[in-house]
């Protein structure tokens, strides 16, 4: 659906613990970027779990969900394969999508992704877990997430990128 904004889950095969070490969740994020370069889509949100992931994606408007998660999910298992001299699946089945209709489910969507590792009992706060936007965004990380637009500054106040100038048309500040 053109302009759609998605909130995307996939768990691994057998809900096993494949995403739990520090050095395979940066793998899953050096993908996400491979995939941003790749395709023209924004990561709104994202939070990385031992056995899930969750993202809230908006695919360009040209670009088909599917084939975005399909390229992701399939890169993914192939380097960690070829990382712990493993083959077979990682992920358990097809990625779940939801449509984020209103700004209502927009809004539950996007703290239930922050809240996933703090509700899980992994971290105190959003804020410390490494894996997930929040931090991206307290941290100025810019790599995975796109630059919050104005819509997502008045919402969330706490991502406001804390480096960002105003430029006026011609480019200066």
């Amino acid at each position: 659906m053109p302009d759609a904004v998605y909130h995307v889950t996939m768990r691994t095969n057998r809900k096993e613990m494949v995403l739990d070490s520090f050095g395979v969740k940066e793998l899953y994020l050096s993908v996400l970027k491979a995939a941003k370069a790749r395709y023209s889509m924004q990561i709104l949100n994202f939070c990385i779990m031992g056995n899930h992931v969750h993202l809230i994606i908006k695919p360009g408007h040209t670009e088909d969900l599917s084939t975005i998660m399909q390229w992701i999910n399939s890169v993914f298992a192939i380097r960690f394969n070829k990382l712990m001299g493993l083959c077979g699946h990682v992920w358990g089945e097809r990625f779940f999508s939801v449509i984020l209709h209103s700004l209502g489910d927009f809004l539950r969507a996007f703290r239930y992704v922050d809240e996933n590792p703090v509700a899980a009992h992994l971290s105190i706060a959003p804020t410390t877990w490494l894996f997930g936007g929040l931090h991206h965004a307290k941290a100025g990380r810019y790599d995975v997430l796109g630059l919050p637009d104005a819509l997502c500054q008045m919402l969330f106040p706490n991502r406001k990128p804390f480096l960002l100038e105003y430029r006026d048309a011609s480019g200066t500040c």
